[in-house]
């Protein structure tokens, strides 16, 4: 600012002496101003051969301060990027007990909302700069970078962390960064995303503690809610694949007739099925955890079964939705 004050200071006084009686302050003022803006006007009054000089040196003067402005601003919103891009570096790392979600992609855009919604700490890697300014704009703290770069990951603070979730593109990138991941982190909890089931066993191998299918696991969703529509939802708890795959149904009773009006103790399901009704949500939404024994079902209720996988489906076969 003290440029420009000296240099349309400078220009006036010298289109006052130069311009002779013919031109007053306001008319020397006036032909700086245009003058060092490039705006293009007229002569306020005919100029000498030195005015021409004079006011060519103003042009100079005035574009090259622009220039540099510009040039400054820029700068400092350079500076400014870097000094708020180190300030969230210097929040992370020191984070502790927190979640590393690698990737930002569908899979790993649902599990940051899930973490977020519940208030547990994550951080998100992501390589894409628009994704990062997407995540930044919802809240979440994130790292722009490399996955499968070493430091990439140690910014994220993965030596504190108490949980890491791989989920890029490709089976390679995460089989590569579960590894790196692992070498740097042996006590974390390490969730790997695969796209073919045959990559399993190398993620496995590599350290994931637990491998997900998103193909796979939306198939079987998908085929329940095919074969048993009365299913408002299912989650399979596999404990062990030689010794009990649990699941938790949630099953609605507006079509299943024969339990409308019969007490849960009556209902016979535990004596015939070895199922234990867990949880049961009534008409208005509301919910009760291990409802009453002598509380009478209705075709308003949704009740949430839980037992073998076995079991259950002879449940389903005995009672079809279309009853």
């Amino acid at each position: 600012m003290t440029y420009f004050t000296i240099l349309i200071s400078v220009g006036t006084l010298g289109f006052y002496v130069i311009g002779g009686d013919e031109w007053s302050l306001i008319d020397s003022f006036y032909m700086t101003l245009f003058t060092m803006t490039t705006v293009g006007f007229g002569e306020v009054h005919p100029l000498s051969d030195l005015g021409r000089l004079w006011t060519s040196f103003v042009i100079v003067f005035g574009v090259s301060g622009f220039l540099y402005m510009l040039s400054e601003i820029g700068a400092e919103l350079v500076e400014f990027r870097v000094y708020k891009e180190n300030q969230k570096k210097r929040k992370i790392r020191k984070m502790k007990n927190h979640y590393i979600i690698c990737g930002y992609g569908r899979m790993g855009a649902v599990i940051a909302k899930e973490l977020h919604d519940k208030g547990y700490p994550f951080v998100v890697v992501e390589l894409d700069q628009d994704k990062v300014d997407k995540i930044s704009a919802l809240g979440y703290q994130s790292i722009l970078g490399d996955a499968t770069i070493e430091k990439t990951l140690e910014e994220a603070g993965i030596h504190e962390a108490a949980g890491i979730v791989v989920c890029l593109n490709n089976d390679p990138d995460n089989l590569f960064v579960t590894l790196t991941a692992r070498s740097l982190n042996h006590d974390a909890f390490l969730v790997s995303r695969c796209s073919q089931i045959n990559n399993k066993p190398k993620l496995k191998q590599a350290g994931a503690d637990k491998v997900v299918n998103p193909y796979t696991a939306g198939g079987h969703r998908m085929a329940e809610l095919l074969i048993s529509p009365e299913l408002e939802d299912t989650v399979s708890l596999s404990l062990s694949q030689d010794i009990v795959d649990l699941a938790i149904d949630e099953v609605n009773l507006a079509n299943l007739n024969s339990f409308h009006g019969v007490k849960i103790k009556d209902s016979k399901i535990r004596e015939e099925f070895n199922l234990i009704i867990v949880g049961l949500v009534n008409g208005d939404g509301s919910y009760e955890i291990n409802p009453d024994p002598e509380l009478q079902l209705s075709a308003e209720h949704t009740v949430m079964i839980l037992g073998q996988k076995g079991q259950l489906q002879e449940f389903k076969d005995k009672f079809p939705s279309h009853i």
